[in-house]
């Protein structure tokens, strides 16, 4: 499990910075949009460690700190959406 919230969580940071050179409006929401997944995908992992008693669980604050990040992605997919 910690392999695949390696995977999916530093893909959220790599595909934002993708976003930051994108080469159209609908490229830089593709972008974010495929960060988003990423960070549901990690939130999917971490929330399974915490349920899991055999294995160290993360924190309260990774999760809470990604599902910030979650709105964050979320809000600026919505702002380019309308522009």
């Amino acid at each position: 499990m910690a392999n695949q919230i390696f995977k999916s969580g530093t893909s959220i940071g790599a595909n934002v910075r993708e976003a930051q050179n994108a080469e159209s409006k609908a490229d830089f929401i593709h972008k974010l949009k495929i960060a988003a997944k990423e960070a549901d995908e990690t939130e999917y992992w971490i929330l399974l460690c915490l349920e899991s008693p055999h294995l160290k669980s993360p924190s309260e604050k990774m999760l809470s700190d990604l599902r910030e990040i979650l709105l964050i992605l979320s809000k600026i997919i919505s702002s380019a959406k309308l522009k």
